[in-house]
């Protein structure tokens, strides 16, 4: 049976929520006393289920988050809604506060109430898991049984703990710090001593309807769509022309011929694009093979070149990102049926025929979550206009060139021009846009709504 799209998506998503409160109802609805003293004081449930060490570890967790949040937590968590209320003043010795320290120790205590409550919940869902226990008649796990668990049938718990913590502390805290800075005013000459503010969503009014944010940002944004189709096109499918090329059995010396493009997908691509822009400059060998020849000199990169230089990062992009795609097209190619072909010539079709009705869709099929990342990646392609062209300004664009996309825009703002919160803001535009982009094509894709047709 083959899946629906956006609706089978979510309903599923629908059933689990329905799901989990049924759950949480049946908990709250049919707990007895002992489980209910959970709710009130965690662990009591499970010391007078006579659980000893478990219960007294969810009691000090219990204890140890109070004393917390009475000593420092509260504080912090008040904190993050002020950003400080105490400037700073070194004439009379004031210290004041910091409002990007005071953000970040609220989040810190955000993220500590919200593991208090998941422990808060795990702690009544294993009272009421005890309950069902001894009222089955059969005996509760003890400690000993359930860590040794952790060991076997639950050992995926234990292998992701590290992991996960490092992806909470070095992924998910910066991103929360970073959407947080696009609801305020840091930046500019609002940075610490100077105290920050919540501004609600002004930033992004200004990028949307702000003479000069809002003039750049369309006239960018525009460009960095086009660049992103027109650069995902080229490299996927120039990726499976060679990869169908290297595939006929006339080809002689095919790991000699698929060695060049991967000698050029190993090359560190910084280096490949410095050689470029070397290249393409006033004084590189493009130029002086032109004026030895008796011509002028052709700034490729130059202000006024607009569409060269674009079309010229389009090419550096293809030089860097074809090899992968035909790779992946060459190790999907190997598993196609080779007798589909047979069948369609014994049929009368012709060779562009075979190509759009067997090739093109089982390819698609196999690769478009591929083809999705390299949308994205294209779309947030920092690398190819920064090495190229970076640092160039131009008149009717604000800190920007006319060949910078989004993520160029938003190093120039941020980094080079210490618009923080601008940045900050750009960037979120920036996921929704490809999030909606991407979750549209995936679930319009044959890769979701057809996954049993190749199988």
């Amino acid at each position: 049976m083959q899946k629906t799209s956006k609706s089978g998506f979510f309903a599923r998503m629908k059933a689990n929520c329905l799901e989990t409160f049924a759950g949480f109802k049946q908990v709250v609805t049919q707990a007895k006393g002992r489980v209910s003293a959970s709710m009130l004081i965690m662990g009591l449930g499970q010391l007078l289920y006579k659980q000893w060490i478990k219960g007294a570890l969810y009691l000090l967790a219990q204890i140890g988050f109070i004393l917390y949040f009475v000593f420092r937590g509260a504080q912090d968590f008040i904190g993050f809604f002020t950003l400080g209320v105490r400037e700073s003043n070194a004439w009379y010795g004031i210290e004041g506060d910091n409002s990007v320290i005071m953000m970040l120790m609220g989040i810190l205590s955000i993220i500590a109430i919200l593991f208090y409550v998941a422990l808060y919940i795990a702690n009544v869902k294993d009272a009421y898991n005890i309950q069902c226990a001894v009222d089955a008649g059969k005996k509760p796990a003890t400690f000993k049984k359930e860590l040794g668990s952790l060991l076997n049938r639950n050992f995926y718990k234990t292998a992701l703990l590290l992991p996960i913590i490092g992806v909470c502390v070095f992924n998910i805290l910066p991103i929360v710090f970073m959407i947080i800075i696009a609801f305020t005013n840091y930046g500019g000459d609002i940075v610490p001593p100077a105290l920050v503010d919540w501004v609600g969503f002004a930033n992004f009014g200004k990028i949307l309807s702000l003479g000069q944010f809002a003039s750049t940002f369309f006239r960018i944004f525009a460009w960095n769509v086009l660049w992103a189709v027109t650069a995902t096109a080229i490299n996927y499918f120039a990726g499976l022309g060679l990869a169908l090329l290297l595939n006929k059995k006339c080809v002689k010396g095919k790991v000699f011929w698929r060695l060049f493009p991967i000698l050029a997908y190993a090359v560190p691509g910084f280096i490949t694009l410095i050689a470029f822009k070397y290249m393409f400059s006033y004084g590189g060998p493009i130029n002086q093979m032109i004026t030895g020849a008796g011509g002028t000199a052709i700034g490729f990169l130059d202000v006024d070149a607009k569409w060269m230089a674009r079309g010229i990062g389009l090419f550096v992009n293809a030089w860097l990102c074809v090899p992968s795609s035909m790779l992946l097209a060459t190790g999907v190619l190997s598993n196609l049926n080779v007798d589909l072909y047979e069948a369609a010539r014994i049929d009368g079709a012709n060779a562009f025929r075979q190509f759009t009705a067997i090739t093109l869709p089982y390819v698609l099929f196999a690769t478009m979550p591929v083809l999705i990342s390299q949308f994205i990646a294209n779309f947030n392609n920092f690398g190819i206009f920064y090495f190229l062209r970076g640092g160039l300004y131009m008149n009717g664009y604000f800190l920007a060139s006319d060949t910078d996309l989004l993520i160029n825009w938003l190093y120039n703002m941020s980094i080079d021009n210490n618009y923080y919160s601008i940045g900050a803001a750009i960037s979120i535009i920036i996921f929704i846009i490809t999030s909606i982009i991407s979750l549209t094509v995936y679930v319009m894709s044959p890769s979701y709504k057809q996954e049993e047709t190749y199988q």
